[in-house]
């Protein structure tokens, strides 16, 4: 089991503030594993003594860390140890929340709530650039991450081009994957959209959320590399659990 580090001395000749110096000590043992996640930080009295410094400096430092998710405060009890949320980056590159999550050894499942065909309504033609009525098949899926619900998603794709699409297919499957091996789709780019939301009492129901708690909508329309729309969703996602990344370069 890790040990406490044992350095407490701070540089107080530094040109980096006392508080930020103790910000950035704290950090180093929470990603070390010194600090484990839902474990107590020593109280602000344990703080001072140790380093010395005033409550002020102490307050601000825990507030850094609270500000960047390391740390979490819980009224009369003290600060913890924030639980380190994967970093998600679908919403920002050509994947899946499937594919993006692979690579994370957590265990991911999908069930099917919902398939069925339909004709596309005035919103669905305008992003996919087919004709209203034009059939579509609209899936409703639930996608859980380690047993707990993660993501609420209606996915709307055009009929003709996925004839023989069908819901066995998506049970526990990465919908991209299976474009890209039984239909020849390869995504090359997406338009999304994110805004926070309460889900009604039916879809809380399904993500496990008691009722009023935010989630983020996330609006997708993706293209494969002729510029063609070929997936139109809707997600709930459960931001507690992750935290996703957008690298601008």
């Amino acid at each position: 089991m890790p040990t406490r580090a044992t350095n407490s001395t701070l540089d107080r000749d530094a040109d980096v503030p006392l508080w930020q110096q103790l910000a950035r000590r704290l950090r180093t043992e929470i990603e070390d594993g010194v600090l484990r996640p839902d474990q107590a930080l020593p109280s602000e009295s344990e703080l001072i003594d140790r380093y010395g410094v005033s409550r002020t400096v102490v307050r601000e430092a825990l507030s850094e860390l609270v500000r960047n998710g390391l740390i979490y405060k819980v009224r009369a009890r003290g600060s913890f140890v924030a639980p380190q949320r994967p970093e998600l980056k679908f919403v920002g590159a050509v994947t899946g929340s499937s594919d993006d999550l692979a690579p994370t050894g957590r265990t991911i499942s999908t069930r099917v709530l919902d398939f069925s065909t339909g004709e596309a309504d005035a919103l669905e033609a305008e992003h996919l650039k087919i004709g209203v009525g034009a059939p579509v098949v609209r899936v409703r899926r639930l996608r859980s991450v380690d047993e707990t619900p993660w993501l609420l998603v209606q996915t709307v794709l055009p009929a003709e081009r996925f004839p023989t699409l069908s819901p066995t297919q998506l049970e526990n499957a990465s919908l991209y994957a299976l474009l890209r091996r039984r239909f020849g789709v390869e995504p090359s780019g997406a338009d999304r959209w994110i805004s926070a939301v309460i889900p009604d009492r039916e879809d809380a129901e399904l993500l496990e959320l008691a009722a009023g708690k935010p989630v983020l909508a996330i609006e997708s329309v993706a293209w494969d590399a002729d510029g063609v729309p070929f997936e139109l969703y809707h997600a709930l996602h459960r931001s507690e659990e992750s935290r996703f990344y957008v690298g601008i370069r």
